[in-house]
């Protein structure tokens, strides 16, 4: 488009890889309303109606180099959000996080972005032990998804080294308007009238992070000071709870008067591996093993070098999470998946609800 010398120069362009997916659609939208230009690469149709006319929308995987290198050609700045999840198979989580990684920060590198943002995970510290986790402190992956994500790491380390700014996020779980999963099947018994498990006694304090805290710290890394960005940010939210006052006010909002019910950790963690052994559960291990302990890393480093200030406590995520599947629950139904924006099949855990 031709402009005059007295207009302002075109706004750049960001280019967000997994935009379909729940952190994907929550970044495009605030990176349009904050007036930049926005390229989405994923597998998936971008769902989100009101943005689609806005954005370039590229339907395509990670892993396919070509597409990458198109999808980031002209953009200033990269968001890397494609994972495949630990429901996925072992091959196809570590092709996508690994090579596609690779890719991601290949095509980068050629397209003179200025620098890509990494979306990790706290997964990388593997089963808590303790904490607040540092961002210095050993990393040991559970599972292929774990493990796939500390490798991945390691690969955004070569092209720093090579001269790139690639700001590293690990996120601790996220919630808010429009994340289902895991979370689907909670809020589905909330809303049904049915008390929740806690695996141990419920006095463990797990952190969390609302999705529109993540965003800010996302673009606290594109906009900060190259030197200063160009490192390792643990993020999640300042003020939580224990999981028995935090997961409470979920079923105290759905207003049956249920109540968290504890379970002892080690029978439940064996009978959960069981089933997951058998597919009959759509639950995996960081999931059940973490559950039921202290779990939180340090967010000082974040606050100290980007500023990052999270304004919502895991109370007020879970709200806004369950306060936005109430609205929605009836388009929902039948619905179902692998992502964190459908909700996951039950499995035998539909017939546990029964008990609560």
């Amino acid at each position: 488009m031709q402009r005059n010398a007295a207009q302002s120069p075109e706004p750049a362009r960001v280019l967000v890889t997994g935009g379909a997916g729940f952190l994907g659609i929550n970044l495009i939208r605030r990176l349009l309303a904050d007036g930049l230009r926005v390229t989405s690469l994923d597998v998936a149709e971008f769902p989100d109606e009101d943005c689609r006319g806005r954005i370039e929308a590229v339907r395509a995987d990670v892993r396919d180099m070509p597409a990458v290198e198109r999808a980031a050609h002209g953009a200033a700045a990269v968001v890397h959000c494609a994972a495949a999840l630990p429901l996925y198979s072992p091959h196809d989580i570590r092709t996508t996080e690994v090579d596609g990684m690779r890719n991601v920060l290949e095509a980068a590198l050629r397209a003179g972005a200025g620098r890509v943002v990494c979306i990790s995970s706290t997964a990388v510290y593997g089963i808590p032990h303790g904490g607040p986790i540092r961002e210095e402190d050993e990393v040991h992956g559970v599972g292929p998804y774990g493990e796939a994500k500390i490798e991945a790491e390691r690969v955004c380390l070569e092209y720093r080294r090579a001269g790139l700014c690639v700001p590293i996020l690990r996120p601790k779980t996220f919630v808010g308007p429009e994340r289902l999963g895991v979370f689907a099947i909670l809020f589905e018994w909330a809303a049904d009238g049915r008390g929740f498990p806690l695996i141990g006694d419920g006095r463990n304090h797990y952190q969390l992070l609302d999705v529109e805290d993540l965003v800010e710290a996302i673009l606290l890394c594109l906009r900060g000071e190259r030197e200063r960005v160009n490192d390792t940010f643990n993020v999640g939210a300042a003020e939580f709870g224990t999981m028995l006052a935090d997961f409470q006010a979920v079923l105290d909002r759905a207003g049956f008067g249920k109540r968290i019910r504890c379970v002892p950790a080690a029978p439940a963690v064996l009978a959960l591996r069981a089933l997951e052994a058998l597919r009959l559960s759509p639950l995996y291990r960081w999931v059940y093993e973490t559950a039921g302990k202290d779990s939180a890393v340090s967010i000082e480093k974040a606050r100290r070098v980007l500023g990052f200030e999270p304004r919502y406590s895991n109370q007020q995520a879970l709200l806004r999470n369950f306060e936005w599947y109430l609205a929605h629950r009836d388009q929902l139904r039948g619905a179902g998946g692998i992502s964190h924006r459908v909700p996951w099949r039950q499995g035998m855990l539909k017939l546990v609800k029964l008990f609560f």
